[in-house]
């Protein structure tokens, strides 16, 4: 069975006193509880190494983006050279808010896997359609097109690093959720992909997260589903009871 995944991208959010509280809050409760879901946490920059210094390996810390250059004159970029000397062991790659505010296209999330990959950073590769698209009936050849660039130069071996997130982005911040069923089809597209583009071993270990307005009232149902190993959460995860009782959710479907 695929381990699962509960991820907290905090997105632009908390001051650094909120943070350290709520780092210090999930630390206590990942080392009391030892859940068996896998617990990962995407503060802002700023606070990447005191978050791994605080949750020492008891749960793992991503950043929110990654730079597809080598160390140099790259103003407000972040290497991979300066994620490993912190220890940091993931990082979100291609989220919608990167794509539709900051212009990434899907060459340049790209080469930011290839860059995370090499360096052994796992990425956490984000999908997903817009709300037109998904009314287009279009949203499965939008998230084929997005994943085959992402993963283009990616080998076999590779993807046994790679987490897929998948985010209907007419879901994320809106309080809307794709259905259990929806989100299920979908995350059964995407495996069946992989397995086109690889192998049947290599679909069948990939862990695919849901993303898109996971809270504590839907994410059993989510987490249920055969094709669905966890969530990247945006809002509940900066409310401790909240991302708490998602990791028990998740923890719970690993069972």
């Amino acid at each position: 069975m695929r381990t699962k995944i509960v991820a907290g991208n905090w997105k632009m959010n908390k001051n650094w006193p909120e943070a350290k509280e709520l780092l210090l809050n999930i630390n206590s409760f990942v080392s009391s509880r030892t859940p068996k879901c896998e617990v990962i946490v995407a503060p802002p920059a700023p606070y990447l190494d005191n978050a791994t210094q605080i949750f020492q390996s008891k749960a793992e810390i991503a950043a929110q983006n990654v730079s597809e250059f080598e160390p140099g004159a790259y103003t407000g970029e972040i290497s991979t050279d300066i994620l490993n000397s912190i220890g940091v062991k993931y990082s979100i790659v291609g989220h919608s808010e990167r794509r539709s505010i900051f212009g990434e296209t899907n060459e340049q999330i790209g080469k930011k896997v290839d860059k995370a990959l090499a360096a052994g950073i796992s990425p956490i590769l984000c999908c997903g359609e817009v709300l037109e698209e998904r009314k287009a009936g279009e949203h499965v050849d939008v998230v084929s097109t997005q994943l085959k660039a992402a993963l283009k130069n990616v080998s076999k071996d590779q993807m046994a690093n790679v987490v897929i997130a998948y985010e209907p982005v007419w879901a994320i911040g809106t309080g809307e959720t794709a259905s259990p069923k929806q989100a299920q089809e979908m995350h059964a597209e995407i495996r069946a992909l992989l397995r086109s583009m690889y192998d049947l071993d290599t679909s069948e270990a990939v862990r695919i997260l849901y993303g898109g307005s996971v809270k504590p009232s839907n994410a059993d149902e989510l987490f249920s589903q055969p094709d669905i190993d966890g969530g990247l959460v945006g809002g509940a995860s900066l409310n401790f009871d909240d991302f708490a009782a998602l990791i028990t959710s998740g923890s719970n479907s690993c069972k």
